[in-house]
């Protein structure tokens, strides 16, 4: 069977490529902050693999792609790592230009710390 001049074309003629956040430099970016961030706080030995994989329900084999930066998580998989990993989550609120949130989270956590600092400091006066 023979193409008819009225089928798709499979390439643009027009020059026009994808912004660089969204076509391939964007997905490279992607992948190597999750891969950062998964390593930032799970560690880069072996276990790794074999914990995120649980994690996620995922082969061991994508997940080590994940950590390599050859490819990323799907967003099922994401939303299960952001669960587990405050760096994935940072990681991905600063892919997404969100900083502010995450100025939000630390002054929460320092206010977590302060309290406890207090709650020590009470303590020992007793």
């Amino acid at each position: 069977m023979s193409r008819t001049k009225n089928d798709r074309k499979l390439q643009s003629k027009s020059g026009k490529s994808f912004p660089s956040d969204i076509g391939q430099n964007g997905q490279l970016a992607y992948a190597e902050a999750i891969a950062g961030a998964l390593k930032s706080d799970f560690g880069g030995e072996a276990s790794t693999v074999k914990v995120v994989a649980r994690l996620t329900a995922t082969n061991e084999r994508a997940v080590r792609n994940w950590l390599e930066a050859k490819n990323a998580p799907s967003g099922a998989n994401l939303v299960i790592l952001i669960r587990h990993s405050d760096a994935v989550l940072e990681a991905v609120l600063g892919l997404s230009g969100r900083h502010g949130i995450l100025a939000t989270g630390a002054l929460f956590g320092l206010r977590d710390q302060l309290r406890e600092i207090v709650e020590a400091i009470d303590g020992l006066e007793h």
